[in-house]
C-alpha cells in the first residue's frame, strides 16, 4: 500500500508526511474483519489530527473493495482524541457488496478503545445526469496570495511553525486570515485555495482520502470569523464532533482547489460548517459538512467532550 513519490522535492518533505499517513500496514483478519495499522507523524499538542484518522480509515476501507469501485460518500464520528505516540488500528467490516455499491464500516482504535467510527460507500462507475452549483466568481489567483508559511513562519511558537511548514498542504487564504487575530469584519463565509506542496501519485480512492485529510483543516474557520474569534484566542477549546463528505468528481490534490465554507448555525457550544471543493476548471469536486464543539472562557463551565 506504499505510494510512489512525486517528481518534485517538497520543502521539509511535507508531502512525504501525507504519503506516510496514507501508507497503512495490513495486519490480519479477525472475526471476518480486516485489521490495518497506521502511524502518526510528529505533531503539536500530542493529539492526532482528525483529518489524518479520516484519511487512514478511508484507505483501510478502500483496500477491501475492487479498484473500479470509487468512494462517493463517508460519515464519521470523532469519539475520543487520538494519541500521536501510539499506532492506530483500523478494523474494517465489509457490510455489503451489491451490484453497484459496496459499504464499509471502520472503527479506529487505540488503547483498546474506539477513537473514530466511519461508514463509507463505494460505487461502480455509472452514467447519468450531471450538473452542479457553479463555482464562486472573482476569486484571486492562488499564486498572488501569501502562503501560510509567509504569514506564520516568523512566529516563534511550535503551533505556528507546524501550521507554517509541517503540513502537507499549501493553504492560501482568500478571506482575511484569523490565525493570530480576529477578522476586521465578521462573516459566516470563508474561502481558500489549497494543494499539496509537491506532486503525488495516488489512485482514485487514495485521492479522496487525501482530500478528506485536507477538508478537516478549515471547518472551524467560518465559525471563528463570525464570532469575532481567532485560532489562538486565549482559552479557546475546539474539537470536531462529526464529519461527512460526498465525492462528486475526479480529484487531484496536487493541483489548486478552491475550498469555500459557510457557517449556517452555531449554538449550544456547537458550530456547523458546510463546504465545497472546486477545481480550477470550475468543477464541483466534493461537498463537506462538519459539526464541532467550540468553547471560550466566557462560556458556561460545561464539561468538555
Amino acid at each position: 500500500m506504499t505510494e510512489t513519490n512525486g517528481s518534485e522535492t517538497p520543502r521539509l518533505d511535507s508531502t512525504d508526511l501525507l504519503r506516510q499517513v496514507l501508507d497503512l500496514e495490513y495486519q490480519a483478519i479477525i472475526d471476518s474483519k480486516k485489521i490495518y495499522t497506521g502511524t502518526t507523524p510528529p505533531q503539536y499538542g500530542g493529539r492526532v489530527f482528525g483529518g489524518q484518522v479520516l484519511a487512514q480509515a478511508l484507505i483501510a476501507a478502500g483496500d477491501t473493495v475492487d479498484d473500479e469501485r470509487h468512494l462517493h460518500s463517508m460519515h464519521a464520528y470523532f469519539v475520543r482524541p487520538g494519541d500521536a505516540q501510539v499506532p492506530i488500528n483500523f478494523v474494517v467490516e465489509e457490510v455489503r457488496d451489491g451490484r453497484s455499491f459496496s459499504v464499509r464500516h471502520v472503527a479506529a482504535q487505540q488503547h483498546g478503545k474506539t477513537i473514530l467510527t466511519l461508514t463509507c460507500s463505494f460505487q461502480a462507475e455509472a452514467s447519468g445526469m450531471d450538473f452542479f452549483q457553479p463555482m464562486p466568481q472573482g476569486m484571486p489567483d492562488p499564486r498572488s496570495i501569501p502562503s501560510t508559511e509567509e504569514l506564520l513562519g516568523g512566529i516563534d511558537h511550535p503551533q505556528a511553525q507546524e501550521m507554517a511548514s509541517r503540513r502537507p498542504f499549501d493553504i492560501r487564504m482568500i478571506s482575511e486570515p484569523v490565525y493570530i487575530g480576529p477578522a476586521q469584519e465578521r462573516s459566516s463565509q470563508t474561502a481558500c485555495w489549497l494543494k499539496t506542496f509537491s506532486g503525488i501519485e495516488l489512485g482514485h480512492n487514495q485521492q479522496a482520502a487525501a482530500l478528506a485529510y485536507a477538508a478537516d483543516y478549515m471547518p472551524f474557520d467560518p465559525i471563528l470569523r463570525q464570532a469575532g474569534l481567532f485560532w489562538a484566542t486565549p482559552g479557546i477549546s475546539m474539537a470536531s464532533l462529526d464529519h461527512a463528505m460526498w465525492f462528486h468528481r475526479p480529484i487531484k490534490v496536487d493541483e489548486w482547489m478552491l475550498y469555500v465554507l459557510s457557517n449556517p448555525s452555531t449554538q449550544s457550544a456547537r458550530g456547523t460548517s458546510i463546504g465545497q471543493f472546486y477545481s480550477t476548471a470550475g468543477d464541483l469536486i466534493a461537498t463537506v459538512a462538519q459539526e464541532g464543539m467550540i468553547r471560550t472562557p466566557d462560556d458556561d463551565n460545561a464539561p468538555s467532550s
